[in-house]
């Protein structure tokens, strides 16, 4: 995993609207870049609805949000649509920035094991520094410590 302390890697993904967004569209802004692994499931509901609901604290505080699966476009959309997610999602379909932030790996849920994305939030500020990393993310209640790490930084 990046450390704190990096600077975003270089990245570029297309989001629910079908836009190209590039990490270097995300320096000026204080950032919170949150990995799922996947739309409409429990706990992702939960996290992104959150994030919704808190939108417009962060918006006060200029706090951009950006969530990213290795879901599609038309997913994401209908996640959106559904949820009234007014944030960006980016499709990482390929999952190649989950593997530069290192939160691609293998996985076990009910004794299976594959591929996925480990539920992980980095925070970064202006410069495109990552500022703090939360990992293994419990969703409820996450979007309310991310704002308070911020609010209190």
């Amino acid at each position: 995993m990046i450390p704190v302390g990096s600077k975003l890697p270089d990245f570029e993904l297309i989001d629910q609207n079908g836009k190209t967004v590039s990490s270097a569209d995300m320096i000026g802004t204080k950032l919170v870049l949150y990995f799922y692994p996947k739309d409409f499931t429990p706990g992702c509901t939960i996290e992104a609805d959150e994030f919704a609901t808190n939108h417009s604290e962060f918006k006060r505080f200029e706090i951009t949000v950006i969530g990213l699966s290795p879901d599609d476009q038309t997913s994401h959309k209908k996640f959106c649509a559904k949820m009234d997610i007014p944030y960006t999602l980016l499709a990482d379909t390929e999952h190649h920035v989950a593997e530069k932030f290192g939160v691609w790996g293998q996985k076990k849920f009910m004794g299976r094991q594959y591929m996925g994305v480990s539920r992980t939030t980095f925070l970064a500020d202006e410069r495109g520094v990552i500022v703090k990393i939360f990992e293994k993310v419990k969703p409820r209640g996450h979007a309310g410590e991310v704002l308070e790490f911020f609010i209190n930084a």
